[in-house]
C-alpha cells in the first residue's frame, strides 16, 4: 500500500509517477495529455517530485522516474519520510 505525504497532491503525484514508469522520457506537455491536466499543473508538481526524489531531469524539458519513485509506487517508501533536498 502506498503511503503518499502531505506534501504530495493525489492523485495527480502518484498518476504523473504512474506515467513514468513506462521508462520512457517524458515532457511535462505529454504527461499532461495523458492524465487530463495542464502542462503549467504538470511542471509544477514534477518540480516538486524531482524536489522529493522521485524523478530525474535527464536533460532540458524531459523526465524520468528514479529507483526511489518506482520503490514508492510498489509501496516500499513512505513518503512523509522524505526531505526535499536543497539546491
Amino acid at each position: 500500500m502506498r503511503q503518499p505525504g502531505d506534501w504530495m497532491q493525489l492523485p495527480t503525484d502518484e498518476r504523473i509517477l504512474e506515467i513514468l514508469e513506462s521508462g520512457l522520457l517524458l515532457s511535462p506537455q505529454v504527461v499532461a495529455k495523458n492524465i487530463g491536466k495542464s502542462r503549467s499543473h504538470v511542471s509544477r508538481r514534477l518540480s516538486v517530485l524531482l524536489e522529493y526524489g522521485l524523478v530525474t531531469r535527464v536533460e532540458r524539458g524531459y523526465y524520468e522516474i528514479t529507483d526511489l519513485g518506482e520503490q514508492y509506487l510498489a509501496g516500499e517508501v513512505d513518503a512523509e519520510t522524505l526531505e526535499p533536498t536543497e539546491d
